[in-house]
Order: C-alpha cells, then sequence, then structure tokens
C-alpha cells in the first residue's frame, strides 16, 4: 500500500517556537505509521528552513527513533516550498534540478506569528500544496484578537469590556494610555499581545504599576496590545 506522505511544519520565527516542537512531537507519535510517512519541516527561530534530517534531531531520542525508520528524514540539504505548478513538494535550495520531496499534504503545528496568522497557509497556497487546518482568511481573523473582537461583536455575542493600541502610541503618551484604560475599563485587567496564543506575553495587572509593566511585556511580542477587564468567571477551553 502507498502511503501518503505528509510534511508536518514546526518551529518557525514565533515566541512559542518551543511550544511548536513539543506539538510536532505529538502528532508525530499519534500518526499511523502503516498509513502515513512523515517528513519533518522544522523553521528555525531565525526563519531558516531545516532540512528533514536536521528538523528530526529537534526531537528526544524516543521520537527520533520513530522517524529513523522511515526514509524521508535521511535528506541532509536545505528545502523550501517554493511554489512551481509542476511540483508538488519541498525544493532544494541549491542551484539543481534535482526536487527534495515531494508531498501529498502539509500538516502545519507551527504556533503564533507566521505560523497561526495566516501567511503560512498563503504560502501552501501559492505552493499549491494541500494542507490541514483553516485557510488564509479564518487564520489571520482567529490570530488577531482584534479582528475577532470585531466579528463578534457584529455577530451579537456579549463580550467582555476591552481597548487596544499600538506600542508606539504607548511609546509616545504612556500616561494617557493607562488613564484611557483606567477611565474605560478599570481594574483589574489582562494585558496581551494581540497577535499571540499560548499565554505568552499576557499579564494581569492590578494597579498603575502592574499595568505599565504589562504592557511593556505585551509590547515585546506584538505591535497591537489589546486590554480586557478581568472577569471572575468560568473559563472553557475549545480545542
Amino acid at each position: 500500500m502507498n502511503k501518503t506522505r505528509i510534511g508536518v511544519i514546526f518551529g518557525g520565527r514565533s515566541g512559542e517556537h518551543e511550544v511548536s516542537i513539543r506539538s510536532a512531537r505529538s502528532v508525530i507519535e499519534a500518526i499511523d505509521k502503516e498509513r502515513y510517512e512523515i517528513v519533518p519541516m522544522a523553521i528555525a527561530k531565525n526563519g531558516k528552513w531545516l532540512s528533514p534530517a536536521e528538523s528530526a534531531l529537534l526531537f528526544p531520542a524516543e521520537t527520533r527513533q520513530l522517524l529513523a525508520e522511515q526514509n524521508s528524514v535521511k535528506e541532509t540539504r536545505a528545502v523550501a516550498l517554493i511554489g512551481d505548478p509542476t511540483y508538488q513538494g519541498l525544493t532544494l535550495l541549491e542551484k539543481s534540478d534535482e526536487r527534495a520531496q515531494p508531498l501529498d499534504v502539509v500538516f502545519p503545528v507551527l504556533h503564533g506569528t507566521y505560523g497561526e496568522d495566516g501567511t503560512i497557509q498563503g504560502l501552501f497556497e501559492m505552493a499549491g500544496i494541500p494542507y490541514i487546518g483553516c485557510g488564509v482568511l479564518a487564520s489571520s481573523c482567529g490570530m488577531d484578537k482584534v479582528a475577532m473582537k470585531v466579528l463578534f461583536r457584529d455577530a451579537g455575542l456579549p463580550m467582555c469590556r476591552y481597548t487596544w493600541f499600538l506600542r508606539r502610541d504607548f511609546e509616545a503618551a504612556p500616561e494617557a494610555a493607562i488613564e484611557r484604560i483606567k477611565n474605560e475599563i478599570g481594574f483589574p485587567v489582562f494585558v496581551k499581545p494581540a497577535n499571540l496564543g499560548s499565554s505568552v506575553g499576557i499579564s494581569r495587572a492590578d494597579d498603575d504599576e502592574s499595568l505599565r509593566k504589562a504592557i511593556e511585556l505585551a509590547a515585546h511580542f506584538d505591535r497591537k496590545i489589546i486590554v480586557e477587564e478581568g472577569l471572575d468567571a468560568r473559563e472553557i477551553e475549545v480545542a
């Protein structure tokens, strides 16, 4: 039986790089090896695409052993997805007519920026490679907390009070931003980067000083910051 070749892409230029590696490990260990051949595709923190062999080295020994049994991880040369309507798969990043790895489908396990925000999905679309998950628009709206709030509001869904601003606006007038938050929402509040997940860069603030520090932390991860009122309510995670 011919196996379906799945490219599992992980890592990435995000503050959730390590979280993505752990998620990819879980996916790889759970995939039925009798039906699917796995091609690990890691992106380093600096944005460099690693070869399948280099990608496998990011996992612990037991996961590497699972991958070692497949020929797909033996490619050691640098590869990437490059749009080519005549070829569906990884292309060698060197002057050569040789192709690296054909792919049937890509399973993106990237977290955060450049992974869940529609950017990598757009690359898959341009390369003509099927992929698992939401499309470009849904991914972009789902990642941007401010854009999602607008959609929720227009759909008539109840939401907690919130406000948002750009990093440059806070840096230009920090006291004005803090006063605005206090007047519009009050304490306690939760401060978040607008485009990140896994609770990275999120803080609770109960006074002016903790609010300032929370905004500075969130601004380290994103140019857009969202501030929401703190609610004493049950939290339900849907995933």
